[in-house]
């Protein structure tokens, strides 16, 4: 998707340098995300565009460009559900399961992807995953990502950590290193977080006392209680505090905590449009009725009769009697041709528009000029009624209905 002229658009995200904004191309009108930030502290966006640019995966939010002014601007795909902590507070403070599984494994296959062409996340969590089109979740906000190649040490010799605290990996919190198994031990602690909607240490004070815990102590976040027997298995394969014994993110792609959405992953979840932006959203739709419409047309037209019949539950009788009345009334007098009695049915059904009546014609020989004129005026402001007989006031009503329904 080229940007050439947009227009910027509400503010839907804050960090803590940058600013993330809907916005709107000029040109084709399609939607998309611009993160901005101001020049004088654009380092870490610059590091997110020359990450984000050099990536294309489904389970990796989409790169489109960026623009050089009053600031730096950089275009990414929108996500119509917001972030996987905005899905979690939407859903009462927690995911299910069936959604921990599936999110999961879009994460695993996001993280398996990265890894593979060298980038280590470094910050992944709820608040980092975005909810788009479809209902999949993918990985954004490469502010802190590195190369896995890349040296990023002290004078020291010690690694410079990146990331949240609470999400930091033992060896990353020690300053050990920062590598693809800090990113699955992330991953661990974003389970923990969709599961209890609370983050993987709650009871830490502060992140200080809670890096010291992570990096010296023996001690691994608490496994939800309710989660299965397999979900808390895969959590013990994350949350190792030696980073060689993690599994990998292919090798997590296995486990059957997740295994069964690998084969038939949840690619057509619905998420309800965030605003009328979701240009994504409605185009989708469009699609869908347009579809439906087409399926309409290849299908034959219901014929009246059987329609009535089927609403009615009984064959209706079109014989004229002395017991037809008149069910609604705009007040003038109409004249109702004299129809022979004990004539055949009535076959043929028309409408008038101008008159807005029904009228009904009798299955006589062919240039007959007899008809019957059944006054089911349809203006509906006109509230005018006469008592019904008793027997057939529902028949009728019925009757009325289906025509209206017919036409």
């Amino acid at each position: 998707m080229a940007i050439d002229a947009w227009r910027r658009g509400r503010i839907v995200g804050r960090g803590a340098s940058a600013t993330v904004s809907v916005a709107a191309s000029l040109s084709s009108g399609e939607i998309f995300a611009v993160k901005s930030a101001e020049l004088s502290s654009s380092g870490d966006l610059q590091r997110e565009q020359r990450i984000l640019s050099s990536l294309d995966s489904p389970y990796v939010v989409s790169y489109f460009g960026f623009e050089v002014g009053l600031c730096y601007d950089l275009f990414m795909e929108y996500a119509p559900g917001g972030s996987m902590s905005d899905e979690i507070k939407k859903r009462g403070g927690r995911l299910d399961e069936l959604n921990i599984r599936s999110y999961t494994c879009d994460l695993l296959r996001g993280l398996a992807y990265l890894h593979s062409n060298g980038v280590v996340h470094c910050d992944l969590k709820s608040q980092n995953v975005l909810i788009c089109s479809g209902g999949r979740a993918k990985i954004a906000d490469f502010g802190c990502a590195r190369r896995a190649d890349e040296e990023d040490k002290d004078g020291g010799g010690r690694v410079q950590p990146r990331g949240t605290p609470m999400f930091m990996a033992p060896e990353v919190a020690r300053g050990e290193e920062q590598s693809a198994p800090a990113d699955v031990w992330a991953l661990g602690c974003t389970v923990i977080e969709m599961a209890t909607g609370q983050p993987p240490w709650p009871h830490a004070s502060d992140p200080v006392s809670a890096l010291h815990r992570i990096a010296f102590s023996a001690a691994v976040p608490e496994f939800p209680c309710w989660l299965s027997e397999d979900g808390n298995d895969f959590l013990s394969r994350c949350l190792r505090r030696d980073p060689r014994e993690r599994w990998s993110a292919e090798q997590l792609l296995r486990h059957p905590f997740v295994a069964s959405w690998t084969s038939n992953p949840l690619d057509y979840r619905w998420v309800s449009p965030k605003s009328t932006l979701d240009q994504g959203f409605w185009s989708a739709l469009s699609e869908e009725e347009e579809e439906e419409d087409e399926e309409s047309l290849e299908q034959p037209a219901e014929d009246a009769s059987e329609r009535m019949q089927s609403l009615l539950g009984i064959a209706p009788n079109w014989t004229w009697g002395e017991d037809w009345v008149t069910v609604r009334s705009d007040g003038r007098d109409r004249s109702v041709d004299e129809v022979t009695r004990g004539s055949e049915a009535f076959t043929d059904v028309s409408v008038t528009s101008n008159s807005e009546e029904f009228v009904f014609s009798t299955n006589h020989t062919e240039g007959s000029s007899d008809r019957a004129i059944i006054k089911a005026n349809c203006n509906f402001n006109d509230t005018s009624y006469v008592e019904i007989a008793e027997g057939i006031k529902e028949q009728l009503a019925l009757i009325c209905e289906c025509v209206r329904m017919c036409i």
